[in-house]
This record gives C-alpha cells, structure tokens and sequence, in this order.
C-alpha cells in the first residue's frame, strides 16, 4: 500500500510515517517510480508504534522493542534483553515522577492551603 492508504488505515500523518522510517521503526521498499510501498503488515507495526509511544518510550527504546510484539495482539515477547530494557525504563520513569512530586511539593509550599 502507498503512504496515503497506511497513514489514512492508522490515523498517523504521513510526515509522521516518514519520520518512523527514519528512526528505523518502520520500513518501506520503494517501487519503479520510487513511491514509498508499504506491506500489510505495517498497519500493526504503526499501531504498536503508537502504543509504545503513548507509554512514554522514546524511540530509540521502542526500536529495539518492537522486534518483540506479538502481531496483532499488542503484547510483547518478553526476552531477557527487553524485560533488562523495560525494568530500566520503570526505574527512570520512577525517578522522574519523584522529581515532579518533589517540585510539586516545593512549589505548593509557596500558596496557601494547597
């Protein structure tokens, strides 16, 4: 499928598309005339791409994550590189949280009764 068909079946914009591919997310093989063709697959993997993204994972992370899903079924198969991967991304969205509850804290400190 072309570009424009993937982007309207998931909803994501093509320039969204495009910079998958560039971050090695999503892949492409490109016909005669040099357009973008997209296997059918490709729907689940931007799919999984979406739902990795919405769960704070940078791209760099779900790079080497994504191998992982299971198709279709928006679970992962969980090797021990990707549960050492996935236990480093709790850890550090931990810390941030604390960050934010502690600059919470300090900036509550200056209103009154909050």
């Amino acid at each position: 499928m072309l570009i424009g068909e993937l982007s309207a079946r998931t909803g994501v914009s093509q320039r969204m598309l495009r910079y998958y591919e560039q971050q090695g997310l999503l892949t492409a093989r490109r016909d005669a005339k040099g357009y973008r063709r997209y296997g059918e697959d490709s729907v689940g993997t931007v799919r999984h791409i979406r739902q990795l993204l919405g769960l704070g994972l940078s791209t760099e992370v779900i790079r080497e994550v994504l191998p992982c899903t299971i198709e279709n079924l928006g679970r992962l198969d969980l090797c021990p590189s990707l549960v050492r991967t996935l236990r480093a991304e709790l850890a550090e969205m931990d810390e941030r949280i604390d960050t934010l509850r502690r600059n919470r804290g300090a900036l509550a400190g200056y209103l009154p009764g909050v």
